[in-house]
């Protein structure tokens, strides 16, 4: 009876270990079978990209038409994936295939250290990246209205930023990867 016990009880233990592994990974809302594969290289200059008002875009899996269908739409629109989003040469946005990060709607993000030689990612991830100045980047695009994909700007829903869009312009113009 006592090995019957233990045998009982090291599949209670088993199967709540699995449950909590199974729930960590839900809850990180991550399918990397679904992700597209992001490097350091894929961040260059940032005048590269394309400008759509206050910031740039582009697209790594190739459809920049449609990255630039949604980002000049009044109504805004889910970004395709592959869409890249930045507004500062440090930080940035990359939308994964559909499924691949529930909670961020398929957006990763990215701190980067850019300087003359290039870019290295300095932090990326999901719910969990602050970036240099104590941010939260989810928590702040977060509050963007559900039709702006996650992307913030004036009128969207978003906490304003503590920086003159003068202030960014040159921020952008200063980005050392650009010769």
């Amino acid at each position: 009876m006592k090995t019957d016990r233990s045998v009982l009880a090291a599949c209670v233990i088993g199967l709540a270990g699995f449950a909590l592994a199974a729930g960590a990974s839900a809850a990180s809302g991550a399918a990397p079978s679904a992700g597209i594969d992001v490097e350091a290289e894929n961040f260059n200059c940032l005048h590269d990209m394309t400008r759509v008002r206050h910031f740039y875009v582009d697209n790594l899996l190739g459809d920049l038409e449609g990255t630039l269908t949604v980002a000049h739409s009044p109504a805004g629109g889910t970004y395709p994936a592959g869409s890249v989003v930045q507004l500062v040469p440090t930080e940035v946005m990359v939308k994964h295939k559909p499924g691949w990060n529930t909670a961020t709607r398929d957006w990763e993000f990215f701190e980067l250290d850019v300087s003359e030689a290039g870019t290295s990612i300095r932090k990326r991830g999901f719910v969990d990246v602050v970036n240099r100045f104590g941010g939260n980047c989810f928590g702040c695009h977060l509050q963007a209205r559900p039709e702006w994909d996650l992307i913030c700007e004036q009128g969207h829903g978003c906490d304003t930023i503590p920086i003159t869009r003068e202030q960014i312009a040159e921020i952008q113009k200063a980005d050392p990867r650009c010769k």
